[in-house]
């Protein structure tokens, strides 16, 4: 007896030992903060006021959370038609496309985003005005297909978290912008790389290294930016095994073709090795260079520091996300990074025919390399521009009207071998011998105009012609004027005419 009593008071100071434990450990325990602002929280629940807009307003925000939307737009609708000059007002507006926003469906969050973008055209400068742009992206962020899909949902998202980010730089939702923008360039950066590393195992170079560039180039905080740049050199590499196998191309080309290409690759290896130093594929790079006989360059301090950091805050890919990625609708997002800026303006796009091009011009590099060049044609100036050094200079002429005439004369300024201008007063003469170059004058010698003449008076008409003189007068002349060469030109049928098989023959 003695011994139960015994035990069942070491149970009761034990339990009372554990309450005051547990006491002192809720009260040291600090309040958790959220990481990132819950949108979908009612701003106005902790404001005590007991005004009729206030009061509907309440009532809309518990029929949402009860999930009655269609009551909550009711009640919302009918603050805003009654009470215009509420202090409420702009929180209502953004609540009915929370309540559209809620419910879900296509046709909802297209009613959604029609609502958010009212509300920023009404009210621009309102502190909500940034949420409701960032709640437009969430429309698109949800509807996000898979990498190896539909991709038009993530672009307009991609594009409205921009515009967020771009429109209110002070908001305090810009932390929770640049992460979403961060997994949304982490699905195109995917679904990109795919594609190129598939037509690399096609063994077509050229649409693989634009692929590729465009992620590099891109998405700089990709998740797996290592494996596409080795892809990259790796695609370099084989346009280098390819041109050592054409047919048709000379010995010295082919060899510097070679070198141009495993230049390439080299440069993409190194790259993987400065800008990516902790990715898990640099090792692989540093191989490959080492297998080519090239240098292998070391990366700098803060390199380092930014990959580590990227690296760090990049979450393993464990079984249940691959589970849950094949079960969820959406994209897997978990190994996107968790800093460093995301980028903000696309650089221009690398296509396929940008790098044809780059080939052509690597070709006629190769296969020119060792040649004279060949020297530039001179192209004549034009009249109004100055005399150049590689064109003799001809003296300019000016044209000119003989002095006290009215023709039209050319004379020569500056006229060589000490000639005068051809004015007249001291011009060569004639047949003397001194064979002068200068231009002689195209007017008249005489400038003096000669005396008006008075017309010839006319002769005085008689009509004293008997009748038909005048057509005789005429016949006889007209048949006097005729010639033989008149008459050869008339047509021979005239004189004799043909008959039977003859009128066939043009002969």
């Amino acid at each position: 007896m003695n011994r139960l009593s015994r035990t069942i008071s070491a149970l009761a100071l034990a339990s009372l030992a554990l309450s005051g434990v547990t006491a002192q450990a809720k009260k040291d325990k600090q309040p958790k903060h959220k990481k990132n602002q819950d949108l979908s929280a009612n701003p106005l629940a902790n404001v005590k006021s007991k005004q009729p807009d206030k009061e509907l307003f309440d009532k809309a925000m518990i029929a949402m959370k009860k999930g009655r939307y269609d009551v909550a737009r009711l009640d919302l609708q009918t603050m805003l038609n009654t009470y215009p000059d509420s202090e409420f007002r702009m929180r209502a507006k953004l609540a009915v496309g929370d309540s559209w926003f809620k419910e879900g469906g296509t046709a909802a969050l297209t009613q959604a985003e029609a609502e958010y973008k009212d509300f920023i055209t009404f009210f621009p400068q309102a502190p909500e005005a940034a949420e409701a742009q960032m709640k437009v992206g969430d429309i698109y962020y949800q509807q996000m297909e898979k990498p190896d899909r539909d991709f038009n949902n993530a672009e307009n998202a991609e594009r409205e978290y921009r515009n967020m980010i771009n429109m209110f730089p002070d908001s305090k939702l810009i932390p929770r912008a640049k992460q979403k923008l961060r997994d949304v360039q982490e699905v195109m950066a995917e679904r990109e790389a795919t594609i190129g590393i598939y037509y690399e195992g096609k063994e077509n170079y050229t649409a693989a290294i634009a692929r590729l560039q465009t992620v590099v180039d891109t998405f700089p905080l990709y998740s797996k930016s290592d494996q596409a740049l080795l892809a990259i050199g790796d695609a370099y590499a084989g346009q280098a095994r390819m041109v050592q196998i054409a047919p048709g191309l000379k010995g010295d080309v082919r060899e510097r073709l070679h070198t141009m290409y495993e230049d390439r690759a080299a440069k993409a290896y190194a790259k993987v090795i400065t800008r990516y130093p902790m990715a898990p594929h640099v090792e692989d790079a540093r191989d490959r260079l080492v297998a080519m006989n090239r240098p292998v360059p070391e990366p700098t301090d803060a390199a380092v520091a930014e990959s580590d950091a990227e690296q760090k805050s990049q979450r393993p890919l464990r079984f249940t996300d691959n589970i849950l990625g094949v079960i969820k609708h959406g994209p897997t997002v978990v190994q996107s990074a968790h800093v460093g800026e995301p980028s903000l303006d696309d650089p221009k796009r690398t296509v396929a025919p940008d790098i044809n091009k780059q080939n052509i011009d690597l070709y006629n590099e190769a296969a020119n390399a060792g040649r004279p060049t060949e020297p530039a044609a001179v192209t004549p100036t034009g009249p109004n521009e100055p005399p150049r050094s590689d064109q003799p200079s001809t003296a300019p002429l000016q044209m000119s009207a003989p002095a006290g005439g009215t023709g039209v004369g050319v004379s020569v300024v500056n006229a060589p071998n000490g000639d005068t201008t051809t004015d007249g007063s001291a011009a060569p003469a004639a047949g003397s011998g001194n064979a002068s170059p200068l231009v002689k004058s195209v007017g008249p010698t005489d400038s003096t105009l000669p005396a008006v003449d008075k017309p010839a008076d006319a002769p005085d008409q008689v009509n004293d012609i008997r009748p038909g003189t005048a057509q005789q007068q005429t016949a006889a002349t007209e048949k006097q004027k005729k010639t033989k060469a008149d008459l050869d030109e008339e047509s021979s049928s005239k004189k004799k005419k043909k008959k039977g098989l003859k009128k066939i023959n043009p002969f």
